[in-house]
């Protein structure tokens, strides 16, 4: 070999023996994005308070009377949250509105009976139910068209959405026609007073 290729060789050597990087810039950049991380969850939920205090005004959930009738209806599946009425986006979290959940639902005559372990349970009487409808989305959750029960009802001087899916997503239709003439009869009942 000659001292050409011998200090190439050496040199070359050198060179792929040269720290890439070093452990304390790496541990540095660890902990930096760690912290950033930490700061982006805690910015998170004093957002998620800051709305909760803003909806500080909706009264405390009603819970469902004692001896309720016999069910209409019936389902279990989740509770996806609520959302001021035709505005998809506008979550409510006031009272655990915005927290998403198991849920067995039941419609009597008396009302709409959510049970969400878990969670707060509350009780919608009928006579503040609007409606329903099937739906695609409500703030944080999109599915399929109509892959979504939406159920309009009236709690203090606002008009609230709140959405479910069924475990058994063929029940959607039934509960809309259910809860809908419900709200006809009960319309129909208060204009003949």
């Amino acid at each position: 070999m000659t001292p050409a290729v011998i200090q190439l060789a050496a040199e070359a050597a050198e060179r792929q023996s040269a720290e890439v990087t070093s452990l304390g810039a790496r541990i540095a950049w660890v902990v930096g994005l760690v912290v950033f991380i930490a700061f982006v969850y805690w910015l998170m939920r004093q957002g998620w308070k800051w709305r909760g205090a803003l909806q500080n005004d909706l009264p405390e959930l009603p819970t469902a009377p004692d001896g309720l009738p016999a069910h209409r209806l019936a389902l279990t599946g989740r509770y996806h949250g609520s959302t001021t009425a035709g505005q998809w986006l506008d979550r409510i979290v006031a009272h655990g509105l915005g927290v998403r959940s198991r849920v067995e639902l039941t419609l009597t005559d008396a009302g709409l009976d959510v049970v969400r372990p878990g969670a707060n349970d509350f009780f919608v009487p009928a006579a503040q139910l609007r409606g329903a409808r099937l739906d695609k989305g409500i703030a944080g959750k999109v599915l399929t068209e109509g892959g979504l029960l939406v159920v309009t009802w009236a709690h203090g001087d606002k008009l609230i959405d709140s959405g479910f899916r069924s475990d058994r997503a063929a029940e959607h239709p039934a509960w809309v026609e259910a809860v809908n003439l419900m709200n006809q009869s009960i319309t129909t009942e208060g204009a003949e007073r």
